[in-house]
């Protein structure tokens, strides 16, 4: 039984904890309602109250949603597929004709890792910062995807054996699954997976410029004020699909019930997987474990600029958290939040150690070449590592090592380990050290290009001063500043970009010829990894 006056503790924690125009949140125990609010406005300047009954984009969430189908049809082929033979040649033949051979010829890569984020492909969305879009700028699936996967002609790691989130998976996938069937993706997911699932207003909106009324997406602050997001991307398939509160009870409802049945598609889901290495791979089929205080809890999460979703599902406790906002906070915190208070499961509480010194600073993954810059956190024996898009809060255990939930770090003087379970990555970083010879180096000065992706990166600034922007088939890129890290590594900003968030800084790794002059550079991002330009 769950304590009513937790629940009730939740629907007015959340709304008070994640400020800003409005947001919805549900409690689903055992398949049944136990609790919903819905708070805030859809529509500030209109004054509309946001409602459970109100359509929002669920965002990345879609791509359960887009597994289930492809799940779907392998168990339930349409006729024309069974007519054709062995289900699954059909899907990786379609596969093949998607991407250019150098990705699939040896036949590593797999549709099963497009499903579980373990593709080794570099993800789209941050690419279009290198292919030169500005952030409202338009993207559409007809016109620019087929340039972009033409452009797509090698991978960051092998497929298989590490993890790294990537739209394009979503969207190959669905694109897969449409020529495999002949039928568009909107329809085989509201007949198949939609429809069964009771979720009544739902659907696919791959424009973000034609969201169904009356809801809008804010950005801003209560301290800056909250302005309309300006949104003219299109997602089908890695995102798209809008659905109402309502809808997602419905959702979790019908997850409940295929959860307890051994043969459903969900629970054979919800089983542990592996790398190709053999350990635990968190992420299967748009979905991804995670472990709050022990309890194991499958769900996934959603960005989009305005919008932020969550829904998390507490297998053997048989609890679901599902949370919607129109604006910008950290909603995996708010599911967080609320999964704890219910499940009575208090926030791990870590001693003050004083951390050693030799932790701040920037530092070189020398695999990857990403930087990783660590400052003091908010609280005391915390620690930011900033190592993709956003910092990771760590706490230390002593003054050398620090944990948080999927990662552990340990620093040496100048050398930096760690282990990031979700990647499956084991990172040794060392520490870069500024030199005011390469801080001031007019030879950085130019321009490169990226033969393999067809892109032309621009640098311009003196005395350390610098700024960049990339030109490709999408225009010409914002320019933004770059940062100084050390030795011959910058940080070219991106505080923006066609996704929300943005794919996060980019490290500029410059390279010399031995007479001291510079040739090119190794550009990379957590989404985008290993891309050589030569100077011109």
């Amino acid at each position: 039984m769950v304590d009513q006056k937790k629940v009730q503790e939740v629907l007015d924690t959340i709304p008070l904890r994640y400020r800003g125009t409005g947001g919805a949140i549900a409690i689903i125990k055992d398949g049944e309602l136990i609790g919903q609010r819905a708070w805030g406005y859809a529509d500030i300047d209109q004054r509309l109250p946001l409602t459970p009954d109100i359509q929002m984009p669920i965002c990345s969430i879609t791509k359960q949603f887009v597994c289930a189908l492809l799940l779907d049809l392998q168990r339930n082929p349409t006729p024309s597929m069974l007519a054709k033979g062995d289900i699954q040649a059909q899907f990786d033949d379609k596969l093949r004709e998607l991407l250019r051979p150098e990705l699939t010829q040896d036949g590593t890569l797999t549709v099963q890792n497009l499903c579980d984020m373990q593709s080794g492909l570099r993800d789209y969305w941050a690419m279009t910062a290198l292919w030169g879009t500005k952030p409202e700028d338009e993207y559409l699936v007809e016109r620019d995807c087929p340039p972009m996967l033409e452009r797509t002609k090698s991978f960051h790691f092998k497929p298989g054996s590490e993890f790294s989130y990537c739209n394009v998976n979503f969207y190959v996938l669905a694109r897969v699954i449409e020529r495999t069937t002949g039928e568009p993706l909107g329809k085989l997911l509201s007949e198949r997976i939609l429809g069964p699932a009771g979720m009544k207003t739902a659907f696919l909106c791959p424009d973000n410029a034609k969201l169904p009324p009356p809801c809008l997406g804010y950005e801003g602050t209560e301290a800056l004020g909250f302005v309309p997001a300006v949104n003219k991307m299109e997602w089908s398939g890695d995102a798209g699909l809008v659905a109402s509160l309502t809808d997602m009870i419905a959702w979790e409802k019908h997850l409940q019930h295929l959860y307890s049945d051994s043969e459903s598609w969900y629970h054979k889901v919800a089983q542990p997987i592996t790398y190709s290495d053999g350990t635990f791979a968190p992420y299967h089929n748009g979905l991804s474990h995670s472990d709050i205080s022990g309890v194991d809890n499958l769900g996934h999460a959603g960005a989009l600029r305005g919008y932020r979703s969550s829904r998390r599902h507490a297998l053997k406790e048989g609890l679901s958290v599902v949370v919607l906002f129109n604006h910008e906070p950290d909603v995996m915190g708010a599911s967080e939040d609320a999964l704890r208070i219910i499940l009575d499961k208090p926030k791990p509480q870590y001693a003050h150690v004083e951390p050693n010194a030799s932790w701040f600073g920037s530092f070189l993954d020398q695999d990857t070449q990403l930087s990783i810059t660590i400052s003091k956190g908010s609280a005391p024996g915390d620690i930011n590592v900033l190592y993709h898009d956003s910092p990771d809060t760590l706490h230390l255990t002593d003054a050398t090592h620090a944990e948080a939930s999927g990662i552990s770090a340990t620093i040496d003087g100048d050398v930096l380990r760690m282990h990031r379970i979700l990647e499956n990555r084991k990172v040794e970083a060392k520490r870069l050290v500024p030199r005011e010879s390469s801080f001031k180096d007019k030879l950085i000065l130019g321009d490169y290009k990226s033969e393999e992706i067809e892109s032309v990166f621009h640098c311009w600034g003196e005395s350390g001063m610098l700024y960049g922007a990339f030109d490709g088939y999408l225009g010409k890129g914002t320019i933004t500043g770059m940062k100084y890290l050390g030795d011959d590594v910058w940080a070219l900003t991106c505080p923006r970009g066609l996704d929300a968030p943005a794919p996060g800084d980019w490290t500029i790794v410059f390279h010399r010829e031995e007479s001291g002059g510079i040739i090119g550079f190794k550009a990379g991002c957590w989404l985008a990894r290993g891309i050589d330009f030569i100077k011109v």
